[in-house]
């Protein structure tokens, strides 16, 4: 399989009464069963912004409001690298995210995050936000 650069994917840490929202791929696509924060690539001529906020409502039908962005992760893979841009979000007006994409979803604390499997390129992400939480 060639080696292809799939460019900059959004993804959401969505937070609730001290939890945050992680979704299981499908065990069809690449890193299959894998648990990730919600998201998906930017497509051309789209902002990172308005990207993730098409994949969530695509993904999940809900809608959200960026508190902040974190540290983009350039990552390679055996065949692939991305560049993962993660935003911690709140949910707006109520809705309750529903998988349209993946197998399950599931709220958990920072101290649950060890009991699921993340793709390498979250890794950087959850540190920076465990950093960032319990910072505050």
């Amino acid at each position: 399989m060639p080696f292809l650069h799939i460019g900059r994917v959004v993804c959401a840490i969505i937070e609730r009464d001290g939890r945050f929202l992680i979704a299981q791929r499908p065990a069809r696509k690449s890193l299959g069963l894998k648990w990730e924060f919600p998201g998906g690539k930017v497509e051309a001529g789209e902002s990172d912004c308005g990207a993730l906020h098409r994949e969530l409502m695509e993904e999940l039908q809900i809608r959200v409001r960026v508190v902040e962005p974190l540290t983009p992760v350039h990552h390679d893979y055996k065949s692939f690298s991305l560049e993962l841009v993660p935003f911690r979000c709140e949910l707006l007006d109520g809705s309750k995210p529903t998988p349209h994409e993946h197998e399950a979803l599931e709220w958990i604390t920072l101290d649950e995050i060890d009991a699921f499997d993340f793709p390498e390129a979250d890794i950087p992400v959850l540190e920076e936000y465990r950093n960032m939480v319990i910072g505050e």
